[in-house]
């Protein structure tokens, strides 16, 4: 050990470890990060209205602090109302900024995306000149047995073997650095420096070298052969970021309808409670008037008992709103991204401003804008250019592997030395030749090709049945959206006939001449037609967001907040 020690061993140890250690790990996520924001980047101005400020770093603390705070409490609400107290007012633009920023399902969507880009930084590795380096030091020791003779002790003039037991001690180690490169055509071009070290330690110590620099040249000229057959995989790779972006993009559309169903889907059922909550009240006063008319004898108890029933059958209905809205506003919490903890309310003022803003286009232009627009069906169509692409290049894996093999290096003499051996220009060889394999086993081949025209007819199929989803889509919300429109007209007309009838109901019971049946069918209809003439408002907005996603023109802000179409037929 201590001629290790004397040859240096333990500073070459620390080398060799500080190398191994290589890059830090915050320079690999650096540049992993570098390459995959710089692949999407440049491919964004692809896609129409995909975020150009894309990104999956999540920064920014959610805090409410800076909302305002709600004003009263809801009185319709009862008990639960004052878990509302300092409740913080979440507008929808404010609601889709935070899903944005917090909602777990769109960030695990992002990083889907950037996971997608950093896989092409791979395939595009392949085509850039690859390095390597390596080495190994091994210590050796070989017991040996040498022997020697000397003269006999009983007759001196024999000479008898003597063994001597001893060992053999060196350090060997040798080195590479290499270099490889694809290029398109599918020409594999490398080289490589090694050497070698050899220091024997014992009897003769002396040191050994010897170093060689060589280059190889591979150059498919069959199987294998061609830019297309050779880029088939980054190509691929190319495309699939193109999609994932065209994907993401769709996704941040669906996205924002959904939280945008989900809020105005919060705000009706407040509204629901609002209603049955006077629902109840006026079901209590109808009782109670009918209980004073009952005792002076002027009402039947039937009646009486059909209006006590009515008023634990709308405490019931209320007590479920109030159930139907906490847990739609508990669900909206985790949607958004934030804790179930979380003392939110929602600004009543957007469900107030809505309104009905009917879009005049015609179902055919509907479809023609679609089919020009959508990003789904753009991935389609490419994904069918692609299955007939793969077709030739499984063709190409039929044919026999025919390669062009060249090489050549020079080396350097074995040398007694402490120095690195150089190579010697004049210690040169090459050789070049053909290296073949017969097409006899291509069954895994065969089946592939075969397979790859079986993937074209159901890209084909599947091109073809995207066009016709699109169609009916786009048909379905129309139909979707004029419903919603006669919906609304008709709810607004059953408003007015429920609230004369709740009129004429409360005059006749104050002469005591109502009928219970009477009374308590047109305060149910009354509050039935305040809800269906919200969740037809509702209802029309949804279908109208709906609508324009299914034609590919709902365009999203980085916010998540959309721009209103004002005219389709210019899109």
């Amino acid at each position: 050990m201590k001629r290790l020690l004397q040859l240096g061993f333990w500073p070459l140890l620390a080398a060799f470890l500080f190398l191994l250690a290589g890059c830090s790990t915050q320079h690999y996520r650096r540049t992993a990060d570098k390459e995959a924001y710089g692949v999407i980047a440049r491919k964004t101005p692809l896609v129409k209205n995909m975020d150009e400020h894309f990104s999956i770093e999540q920064t920014n603390q959610l805090s409410l602090d800076g909302l305002p705070v709600a004003a009263g409490i809801e009185t319709a609400l009862g008990p639960d109302g004052e878990a509302e107290r300092e409740a913080r007012v979440i507008s929808l633009e404010q609601a889709l900024d935070i899903s944005v920023h917090h909602s777990r399902i769109y960030q695990t969507q992002k990083e889907q995306l950037f996971l997608q880009a950093l896989g092409l930084t791979l395939a595009r590795h392949q085509f850039a000149p690859i390095f390597s380096a390596g080495g190994n030091g091994t210590y050796n020791v070989t017991a040996l047995q040498p022997v020697d003779f000397a003269p006999d002790p009983n007759n001196p003039t024999n000479l008898i073997p003597v063994f001597k037991l001893a060992q053999e001690e060196n350090v060997s180690g040798s080195g590479r650095v290499s270099v490889s490169k694809l290029l398109g055509i599918g020409t594999r071009l490398s080289a490589a420096f090694t050497t070698d070290f050899l220091r024997f330690l014992t009897g003769d110590p002396r040191t050994m070298t010897s170093s060689e620099l060589g280059a190889t040249l591979i150059q498919p000229l069959w199987r294998g052969a061609g830019y297309k057959v050779t880029m088939e995989n980054l190509t691929q790779a190319e495309r699939n970021v193109l999609y994932a972006l065209r994907d993401f993009t769709l996704f941040r559309k669906r996205f924002s309808v959904d939280v945008a169903t989900a809020y105005y889907g919060v705000l009706q059922n407040r509204d629901a409670v609002r209603n049955a909550y006077l629902n109840l009240q006026n079901s209590r006063k109808n009782a109670e008037r009918t209980r004073a008319l009952a005792s002076e004898g002027r009402v039947a108890q039937a009646d009486l008992g059909r209006l006590e029933q009515q008023e634990l059958s709308a405490e019931s209905a209320w007590i479920s709103a109030v159930r139907a809205y906490k847990q739609g506003l508990d669900n909206f919490k985790i949607q958004l991204g934030l804790t179930t903890d979380a003392n939110i309310v929602l600004d009543d003022g957007d469900l107030q401003q809505l309104k009905i803003v009917h879009p005049e286009i015609s179902v055919e232009d509907s479809i023609r804008v679609a089919i020009a627009t959508r990003l789904d069906y753009q991935n389609v169509r490419q994904q069918f250019e692609d299955a007939g692409r793969k077709i030739g290049v499984a063709a190409n894996a039929l044919k026999a592997q025919v390669d062009l093999v060249a090489s050549g290096s020079i080396d350097s003499p074995q040398e007694s030395a402490t120095r690195l051996a150089v190579p010697d220009l004049d210690r040169y060889k090459w050789n070049a030749g053909l290296n073949l394999n017969l097409p006899l086993d291509r069954k895994a081949e065969r089946n592939a090709y075969r397979g790859a025209f079986i993937a074209y007819e159901a890209a084909r199929r599947a091109f073809e049945q995207r066009a016709d989803e699109i169609k009916l889509q786009v048909r379905d919300s129309w139909r979707a959206l004029d419903q919603a429109k006669r919906t609304y007209e008709i709810s607004e007309i059953g408003i007015r006939i429920a609230e004369r009838r709740v009129e004429e109901q409360n005059l006749l019971a104050e002469l005591g001449r109502a009928k219970a049946q009477d009374q308590v069918d047109a305060e149910n209809d009354l509050a039935t037609s305040k809800n269906q003439l919200t969740q037809a408002l509702v209802g029309h907005t949804i279908a109208r967001l709906q609508f324009w996603n299914n034609m590919g023109i709902l365009f999203i802000k980085d916010t998540g907040k959309w721009e209103e179409v004002a005219n389709a037929k210019s899109e």
